[in-house]
């Protein structure tokens, strides 16, 4: 691991750092759990691993899914099953899970539920609901997408970029297309001198002539005899999606182009097996050309390829289309198109030949998005359901294929989240947050609107499984001080889950863990704002007026919820810092998840506003609720998290006095296309969005303590990205600040060894400057 003193760099050395500096202090337990920055940073280790790729057999009596028992000697996750009528979860051996293990998604199947398509290993497979297993290929090619016509009787799969189908009772193998990823080839008529010179030799010589008619002969007699003839999708093309229609003419494509011109990163990755530092060619940056996503519908009786394009408005402003499927038994197809602003979300219909219907529009001034932006799929041949944030909540709607007025099925100051239509398309299965913003339970609803009845009674967070006759339903479920466990039951009101899995370590049961209150605040806007919050009394302790703000990243997620938090590492770190005093917040800030589209796009064009004034807005709140001393509070985060905390430190220096931002953004030019033109639109376009949102530009603002965490073969967020800040707090003559860097490690980490040097020198960080009688903000 190497360090960057800013004090060192100022005079142009890059310094070794000691890896064995001095511990986090580690807080004992009553019940002997060792509450220290590298016992708690061992992360599953030590926690426990949940389960999780839950799937169901066919005939809905046996549950599948990935765990790991917690005392188990090795660290790798194994396939079990548990039969839904009772007994213990059992593991199978590598060997027997990848012979019966189900197929994961919800697709292959007929429209009945009593047969499914699936590939394992790279061959198709087709399964009854009874269990009765029909082994369908057997190459050394890969199949994939396998799926079944009307009947059952014929399957179709994709291998090599086409189309092939066989009888499932046996026959012969089809191919149905030819599809080529180049564009179709050009007639090379001659034309001026050479083209009068070629009439000239065709109206002299008989020979000419009888060869030409020769050729043209051979040509006819062979398109007759091919059954399928090439369908050109274009250079720089693959195929993304396919789907065959109910009467098995047709097939709706999905195609990607990659467009030339555009220029990748380079990470190097510094610490190989070869001794040599090896590149990695990586993403492009925002504003650069960008791959189209295009549809299309081919006919396997003609071969004719047909392009859809939306209306002429639509396509006009570049679309993004992405196919949804057929109708039940009609050769109609759904789509989703979004142009490259972000500023719309049309649903379309379209038939065999290509005309489209807009079935509905969304459109939002700073972006669309939400938990259900591509949510749309048919309820029957007549009718489509989908989910938009039209009210400025995720709802479920449902609508006419023809278009028309949509249905509200739900409404509310509250989020669907996710969307199952039960296999008798008479209800749906929905997962939704209207008890509170900060929980997830399972509901069902009858397609046509009307009451939800509640289905999962756990209080927390919950998302489920449903068999594939929807009887039972499969729960993942957890609150905040434990994580997700397996729970089965069956699918009625009132009926109690059953636990079928304990993942936590007998180590980890021991800790002091607790569930932090979700508080609530009005920004200075008027907004409410959700955080949680760890109190020192909380863990035991006297609060000493210290306080630690921590910023979730990815901005787009929520995290100050009642169930397990994917930060768990961070979750327990907060224990040991409220065990040591401090008073913890982590704050669902403008711009997070789970709150609307209000919420959602506050940060439009402006990264760093409202997002880090909420941040500003909850220190304050704990100076009047909680009597923290307002000239003791830090703030950390990692990712967006990272950026935050910068622009805190850059920009509210009499707020935060030290902050450590770990894997930031500090220059939002550099980043990602699809996630940052939606924000802050174009870099060349929207100069004043960028500016102002970029960290780097604030720098000189920097007078509190600062720590700069990264890791070198970050491949999200560029190592770059730290380095040309470091440069720029060198060249401002900055020396309150340092920079750690992780060799092998890219954006998430993956080593304990590196996660305990970071959060112990994040620790060391609060202790330096926020307890009592630390050395005041310098001027």
């Amino acid at each position: 691991m190497m360090r960057f003193s800013a004090r060192a760099a100022a005079a142009g050395a890059l310094l070794l750092a000691a890896t064995q500096a001095a511990p986090a202090r580690a807080q004992t337990a009553a019940n002997g759990f060792d509450l220290s920055v590298r016992n708690i940073m061992r992360g599953p280790e030590l926690v426990g691993r949940s389960p999780d790729d839950v799937r169901w057999s066919p005939d809905g009596r046996w549950v599948y899914f990935r765990w790991r028992q917690p005392e188990a000697r090795d660290t790798a996750t194994h396939v079990y099953r548990v039969a839904v009528g009772g007994g213990a979860p059992e593991m199978l051996s590598d060997s027997v899970a990848d012979r019966v293990l189900p197929p994961a998604g919800g697709g292959g199947w007929t429209l009945d539920r009593s047969r499914r398509a699936f590939e394992r290993r790279g061959d198709v497979f087709v399964v009854d609901r009874n269990g009765a297993e029909r082994r369908i290929t057997d190459t050394p090619a890969r199949e994939r997408g396998p799926e079944l016509s009307l009947d059952g009787r014929t399957v179709f799969w994709m291998s090599a970029n086409n189309v092939f189908s066989v009888p499932v009772a046996g026959g012969p193998l089809r191919q149905l297309t030819d599809l080529r990823l180049d564009n179709a080839p050009r007639t090379n008529e001659p034309t001026g001198a050479r083209g009068d010179l070629r009439t000239r030799q065709a109206e002299l010589f008989d020979v000419v002539r009888d060869r030409r008619a020769e050729r043209e002969r051979r040509e006819l007699l062979d398109s007759l005899r091919a059954t399928v003839r090439p369908a050109y999708l274009g250079k720089n093309t693959s195929i993304s999606y396919f789907d065959v229609s109910p009467s098995g003419r047709y097939v709706l494509l999905g195609v990607s182009e990659n467009v030339e011109g555009d220029q990748q990163t380079m990470v190097p990755a510094w610490v190989t097996e070869s001794g040599y530092t090896e590149p990695l060619n990586v993403r492009n940056k925002v504003g650069d050309v960008q791959d189209l996503e295009k549809a299309a519908i081919l006919d396997f009786h003609t071969s004719r390829l047909t392009w859809i394009a939306p209306d002429s408005a639509h396509t006009a402003r570049k679309l993004a289309l992405t196919p949804a499927g057929w109708a039940p038994t009609e050769d109609r197809a759904l789509l989703v198109g979004v142009p490259f602003d972000y500023k719309d979300r049309w649903i379309y219909v379209v038939g065999p030949d290509g005309r489209t219907t807009t079935v509905d529009a969304l459109r939002d001034t700073a972006w669309v998005g939400g938990p259900g932006l591509f949510t749309a799929n048919w309820l029957s041949n007549d009718r489509i359901y989908f989910v938009s944030e039209r009210t400025g909540y995720a709802h479920l709607y449902t609508a006419p294929a023809t278009g028309g007025t949509a249905s509200a099925i739900t409404s509310g100051q509250w989020e669907v989240e996710d969307v199952t239509l039960s296999p008798d398309r008479r209800t749906f299965l929905v997962t939704t947050s209207e008890t509170h913003p900060g929980e997830r339970a399972v509901y069902s609803i009858p397609v046509g609107g009307g009451p939800r009845t509640r289905l999962s009674p756990l209080e927390g967070w919950t998302t489920v499984t449903p068999s594939p006759d929807a009887r039972w339903l499969a729960l993942l479920h957890s609150v905040a001080n434990a994580p997700p466990e397996l729970y089965l039951m069956p699918n009625r009101p009132g009926a109690r889950p059953r636990q079928v899995t304990e993942s936590r370590t007998a180590e980890f049961r021991r800790g002091p863990w607790i569930r932090p209150e979700v508080v609530s605040f009005a920004a200075r806007d008027g907004q409410t704002v959700y955080a949680r919050i760890f109190r020192p009394r909380d863990l035991g302790a006297q609060p000493h007026g210290g306080a630690v703000i921590f910023v979730h990243g990815a901005g787009y997620l929520q995290n100050a919820h009642r169930g397990w938090s994917t930060y768990f590492r961070e979750y327990m770190f907060h224990h040991l810092l409220a065990s040591r005093g401090y008073t913890v917040m982590d704050v669902d800030y403008r711009g997070s998840a789970g709150y609307g589209a209000a919420v959602r796009t506050g940060i439009y064009r402006h990264m760093g506003g409202k997002d880090l004034t909420d941040q500003v807005d909850a220190a304050r709140w704990m100076v009047v609720r909680e009597g923290v001393d307002p000239k003791r509070v830090g703030i950390y985060g990692g990712s967006y998290g990272g950026f935050i905390t910068l622009m805190g430190m850059f920009t509210e220096p009499e707020t935060f006095r030290s902050g450590a931002a770990l894997r930031s953004v500090t220059d939002w030019a550099h980043y990602n296309h699809w996630y940052t033109s939606r924000i802050l639109n174009l870099p060349h376009e929207d100069t004043l969005a960028y500016r102002r949102s970029s960290p780097i530009y604030f720098a000189e603002g920097l007078r509190g303590d600062l720590l700069i965490a990264h890791g070198m073969v970050d491949v999200n967020v560029h190592f770059q990205d730290v380095a040309r800040l470091a440069q720029r707090l060198i060249e401002l003559g900055k020396t309150n600040w340092e920079m750690a860097v992780y060799p092998v490690e890219d954006h998430a980490f993956q080593r304990a060894d590196s996660w305990t040097d970071e959060y112990r020198r994040i620790y060391e960080l609060f202790e330096r400057t926020l307890r009592p009688g630390s050395p005041p903000l310098p001027n």
